[in-house]
């Protein structure tokens, strides 16, 4: 592998909320091992990167700017592999995502998607939401207020309309659903797979798990789960991925979040090692083409 050379991108710290450590870890941990394979791994910030005339033909990245996200999506079309895939990480985004994994028959929350100056109060009493979550539909999260829990449709229209002052145009906002909070990690076409309760373990990103609270042990299908994300994977084009689900009570699982390249933080010994097979195998393949 002496002859792959890797533009490796790291994320921006504004895109990394309480995670700059795990994420800068899980990225430095595939750098390192991709180098033990004999590759050259040459890294890079995303505001360098953005500046950058890239020389080499594979580009592993955790960009969220949507700049470097416009960039990686013309060096795609130039032939080079990214990974993940500058489209896949836009099709991350709250409402491309709801479209994508709705139209896909991926088990998601019922949901609306908005724009930010409307009054919505009649649409939420009609589809029957009482509690809900309403989302940036724009982008990634960077803040805590980009994703609001609401207890009934005053409350909603409340941070609806803080969302346009904020300069937020459009948002998804999701049916509350309740059970069980399940995170999961994955690596798409690998057999690596974690899944955990964050409540129970400390795990946050802005502390809404508690709304939830204390998991009770739902019994569900985990590789069912597995294979679920799996093909969102390939429907969103990604190949390292995580996300959210929730277990309701009978063991149905409906996913509520899905991310490009999340930080692996319980699980970075087991992940980095699937995330580096999955890169060679996409070179490998990419060079046959």
């Amino acid at each position: 592998m002496a002859d792959i050379t890797i533009c490796g991108v790291m994320r921006a710290g504004a895109y990394s909320p309480n995670h700059i450590g795990n994420d800068t870890a899980i990225f430095n941990a595939v750098a390192d091992q991709l180098r033990r394979r004999g590759c050259i791994v040459n890294v890079y910030s995303e505001e360098e990167f953005r500046q950058l005339d890239v020389k080499e033909d594979v580009v592993v990245n955790m960009c969220r700017e949507q700049a470097s996200i416009q960039k990686l999506m013309a060096l795609e079309d130039e032939g080079k592999l990214v990974i993940n895939s500058g489209y896949g990480i836009e099709n991350c985004t709250r409402e491309r995502m709801t479209r994508i994994l709705l139209g896909n028959g991926i088990p998601y929350p019922d949901s609306l998607i908005v724009d930010t100056n409307r009054d919505i109060r009649d649409d939420l009493v009609r589809s029957g939401f009482g509690s809900c979550w309403i989302k940036r539909g724009d982008f990634h999260a960077m803040h805590k207020e980009d994703v609001s829990y609401c207890r009934h449709p005053e409350e909603a229209q409340e941070v609806l309309h803080e969302y346009f002052y904020r300069g937020i145009t459009r948002a998804v906002i999701n049916r509350h659903l309740t059970g069980d909070l399940v995170k999961f990690y994955g690596v798409a076409g690998q057999p690596f797979f974690f899944w955990f309760y964050p409540y129970d373990e400390g795990h946050s990103k802005y502390g809404y798990e508690a709304v939830n609270g204390k998991s009770q042990g739902i019994p569900f299908d985990a590789e069912a789960l597995h294979a679920v994300c799996e093909k969102a994977a390939h429907i969103m084009g990604v190949k390292i991925y995580g996300g959210d689900c929730i277990v309701d009570a009978d063991g149905t699982v409906r996913i509520i979040d899905y991310n490009d390249w999340p930080s692996f933080a319980p699980c970075r010994e087991q992940a980095a090692p699937a995330i580096v097979k999955c890169i060679l195998k996409a070179v490998k393949e990419h060079a046959s083409r």
